[in-house]
């Protein structure tokens, strides 16, 4: 029986085809694997903050101290100015403005509400995915580990 050229190159082909088939195989017989993929998860601490204002009445003191001062400048000046040809004229005109800016001061003590803001923490706890791992066992039966993210 005589085959024409045709014919034994689709023969060649088919039993190439063939030929891979059985080289292949055995190669997919190894990937039969039973493989577990597991997520796994952390409880994650977030603090939440929280404002609440608190206030307080707080008791002042009048300061007189700049009616004071104001007082012993404008004093000083009128001292020297006063008496020209008097020693320490400008020293006692301070003195003297000094006590009456003290004495004659509007500056009253009292209650004032001091307000502030007060910063405060609680804590939630959310379950957040951490990483993956694949469980399975290589060509030489030894179990694998493997840890990857999504």
């Amino acid at each position: 029986m005589k085959l024409s050229q045709t014919t034994k190159d689709k023969l060649f082909y088919v039993l190439l085809g063939f030929g891979l088939m059985l080289n292949v195989w055995p190669a997919q017989a190894g990937l039969n694997t039973n493989a577990t993929v597991e997520r796994h998860y952390v409880n994650k601490e977030i603090k939440i903050p929280h404002i609440a204002q608190r206030c307080e009445d707080v008791y002042q003191d009048g300061d007189k101290t700049g009616d004071a001062l104001t007082g012993a400048i404008i004093g000083g000046v009128i001292g020297n100015n006063v008496t020209k040809n008097v020693d320490n004229g400008g020293a006692v005109g301070a003195l003297i403005g000094g006590i009456l800016g003290h004495q004659n001061s509007k500056a009253q003590g009292g209650y004032r509400r001091v307000c502030s803001d007060i910063t405060t923490y609680s804590t939630e706890y959310q379950e957040q995915y951490s990483h993956s791992t694949i469980t399975f066992r290589d060509q030489n039966g030894q179990t694998r580990t493997l840890r990857f993210y999504e």
